[in-house]
C-alpha cells in the first residue's frame, strides 16, 4: 500500500513540474503581450497594466484552456457574441465563452467589450489609476470573485506593470 502511495505521489508530483514546465512564465506573458495591451492603451484609453494584469489572471499568462483551445485570454463569455463560441466550466457547468481566431483578437474584443458596456463606462474616468480601475472592474461585474480586486493590483506590483 505505501508503494502505491509514493508511485501515486511521484506521478502527480512530475505531471505537475511537467505541466509547468511546457507553459509560459508571468513575465514571458508581458514580453509577449505588452506592446498590444499598449497599443489597445493608446487607441481605447483602458490602462495597459489592466489588460496585463487581467489577461495574466484570467488566462493562466496564456496557458489555460480558454487560452490555448479558443484564444480566449479574458474569460469573456458569450453575452451577444455571434463568432465562435467554447463552453468551459466556469461559475457553472458548459458555460459559453467566446472564441477567437488569435490571441490579439482576443486582446481587441476585451478593449471593444469594456467600451460597448455601459456599466464600464465609469471606469475611463479614472484614466491611468490602476488601483481604483481594478475595484471598479469588481464593481461592474467583470467577475465573481470578491479577491478579484486584490489579484490584479498585486499581479501588477509585483511585475511592475504600471510601467506601461
Amino acid at each position: 500500500m505505501k508503494l502505491v502511495l509514493i508511485s501515486v505521489a511521484v506521478f502527480v508530483t512530475s505531471f505537475t513540474f511537467a505541466s509547468e514546465a511546457s507553459g509560459i512564465s508571468k513575465m514571458e506573458y508581458v514580453q509577449n503581450w505588452s506592446q498590444v495591451a499598449i497599443e489597445q492603451m493608446v487607441q481605447y484609453k483602458i490602462p495597459a497594466s489592466i489588460t496585463l494584469a487581467q489577461a495574466i489572471l484570467e488566462s493562466g499568462s496564456g496557458n489555460s484552456i480558454l487560452a490555448l483551445k479558443a484564444n480566449n485570454h479574458f474569460g469573456i463569455k458569450c453575452h451577444g457574441w455571434e463568432g465562435k463560441t467554447i463552453y468551459h466550466d466556469d461559475d457553472a457547468s458548459g458555460e459559453c465563452f467566446r472564441a477567437y481566431k488569435s490571441a490579439e483578437e482576443s486582446f481587441i474584443d476585451h478593449s471593444e467589450f469594456l467600451k460597448k458596456y455601459n456599466r464600464y463606462a465609469f471606469l475611463f474616468d479614472y484614466k491611468n489609476d490602476y488601483k481604483l480601475w481594478a475595484n471598479g472592474l469588481s464593481k461592474a461585474g467583470y467577475a465573481t470573485n470578491p479577491k478579484y480586486p486584490q489579484l490584479l493590483i498585486d499581479i501588477i506590483e509585483d511585475l511592475k506593470l504600471d510601467q506601461y
